[in-house]
C-alpha cells in the first residue's frame, strides 16, 4: 500500500517537475522530448536520494558524537569525527545503494540480473572517488590555492560532485548487461 501511494505521489511530483521545466524552456521554443523527461527524472530521484544520504550521514555523525561524548569514549576529538564519519559513510552509502537500486536504476528485465555485492562494491568505490578524492581535489584547488571562502566550496563542491557521481553510478556501478541471445 506504501510502495503504491509512494508510486502515486512521485507520478504527481515528476508531471510537476517536467511541467516546470517545459515552462523553463518556452521562451526558448524547446521541449523535453519523452526520452530527455525520462533521463531528468531519473536525474532527480538521483538528487533526491543523495539529500536524503546527505540527512542521514549528518544525523549519524551527530549520534556518534553525542554517543561518544556521553560516554567518554573516543576523547580525541580528530579521532571520534574519524569514527563518526567512517560509520556515517558507511551507512550512508548502504541507504543511497538500497534506494538507487530500487528506483533509480531499476533493473531493466530485458537485462541480466545485476549481482548485488558487486553493484555494493562499486557503488562504495563511486561514492569513494567523489565524496572523498574529489571532494579533497576541489578544497585543495579552490581553497587552498585560489582563496576561496570554504563555505562557498561546499556549494561548487556539490554542482561538481553530484553528476559527476550520478554518471559514475549510471554507466559503472548500477550498469546492465545485456542478456545474451539463445
Amino acid at each position: 500500500m506504501l510502495e503504491n501511494i509512494g508510486g502515486k505521489i512521485w507520478n504527481l511530483l515528476s508531471r510537476f517537475i517536467i511541467f516546470m521545466v517545459n515552462l523553463l524552456l518556452t521562451p526558448f521554443h524547446k521541449k523535453l522530448t519523452d526520452e530527455q523527461a525520462v533521463a531528468f527524472l531519473q536525474f532527480c530521484k538521483f538528487a533526491i536520494v543523495g539529500v536524503t544520504n546527505t540527512l542521514l550521514s549528518y544525523g549519524i555523525n551527530i549520534i556518534v558524537l553525542l554517543t561518544c561524548n556521553a560516554n567518554g569514549v573516543l576523547q580525541k576529538n580528530d579521532i571520534k569525527t574519524y569514527v563518526a564519519d567512517t560509520i556515517a559513510f558507511v551507512l550512508s552509502v548502504i541507504w543511497s545503494f538500497y534506494w538507487n537500486n530500487r528506483y533509480v536504476f531499476a533493473e531493466d528485465a530485458g537485462a541480466k540480473k545485476r549481482v548485488w555485492w558487486k553493484t555494493l562494491l562499486k557503488t562504495y568505490a563511486a561514492y569513494s572517488v567523489t565524496g572523498i578524492g574529489l571532494s579533497f581535489l576541489i578544497n585543495r584547488v579552490f581553497v587552498t590555492v585560489l582563496g576561496i571562502n570554504e563555505y562557498l566550496v561546499l556549494i561548487i563542491k556539490l554542482f561538481v560532485s553530484v553528476p559527476i557521481n550520478f554518471l559514475i553510478n549510471k554507466f559503472w556501478a548500477f550498469k546492465q548487461e545485456k542478456k545474451e541471445e539463445s
